[in-house]
């Protein structure tokens, strides 16, 4: 056995070959040989790459488990080569009458492989359907989005001198440092506001007036300020 789509075949004769399965592709077990744009809908990214790496060793597992030891009927196909670029035999397998080929389409194990061989319509639509129905490897459920890497530095956080509201005072806009250190009851002082709209603002986010801005009780703060 070497993968999940090739393995070696003893003869009758006692003559050994390797036989790369026709019409079938299943992921390689190298990660970095791994393709994730060979298998449709599968992200090409970390995420795409493990996952399609751990169906290419289950498939060589349900290969190993499904043909080692076993008599099996090796048939080659006229509309297909006869040998690969690897000199392989490109044949399908039977095991007990099954077409071992087809089945590993049908348990999401491998994509058909695109090349001319006389199943080919059948193959496809066993894809087809193993994808719809998110079978094995099909069924991925990581991250869809496209890896990229960037020389762009993540950048940090850096001091800024735009005011803060260190009151707690929970208001939603920007106050300046209160000249009472923030000390309750009385944080601020009509004088620690750049204007009278600031010390509204912030008047009107303390509705009890912590710190008498409204001495008149009029509704408006530091009204010397105008």
């Amino acid at each position: 056995m070497i993968d999940g789509d090739t393995v070696e075949v003893r003869f009758k004769d006692g003559e050994i070959d390797t036989v790369r399965l026709l019409g079938v592709d299943t992921p390689e077990t190298t990660l970095s040989r791994v393709d994730p744009l060979e298998y449709e809908g599968i992200p090409d990214n970390t995420a795409g790459r493990d996952h399609l790496f751990n169906w290419g060793e289950r498939a060589s597992d349900y290969a190993t488990d499904g043909l080692e030891g076993e008599t099996v009927r090796v048939a080659t196909d006229p509309e297909a080569d006869r040998r690969g670029s690897f000199d392989r035999l490109l044949a399908y397998i039977y095991v007990s009458g099954e077409n071992f080929n087809l089945g590993l389409i049908e348990q999401g194990y491998a994509r058909m492989y695109d090349s001319s061989f006389s199943q080919r319509s059948e193959f496809a639509a066993a894809e087809e359907e193993a994808r719809s129905e998110n079978v094995g490897l099909w069924d991925f459920d990581g991250s869809t989005s496209t890896e990229t890497e960037t020389d762009t530095a993540t950048p940090e956080d850096t001091p800024t001198d735009e005011p803060t509201d260190d009151s707690g005072s929970g208001g939603s806009g920007d106050f300046p440092p209160p000249s009472n250190d923030g000390d309750l009851p009385d944080p601020y002082d009509c004088g620690d506001f750049e204007s009278q709209d600031q010390a509204q603002e912030y008047f009107e986010s303390e509705p009890d007036d912590p710190s008498e801005l409204d001495s008149d009780g009029d509704g408006v703060a530091c009204e010397s300020l105008d």
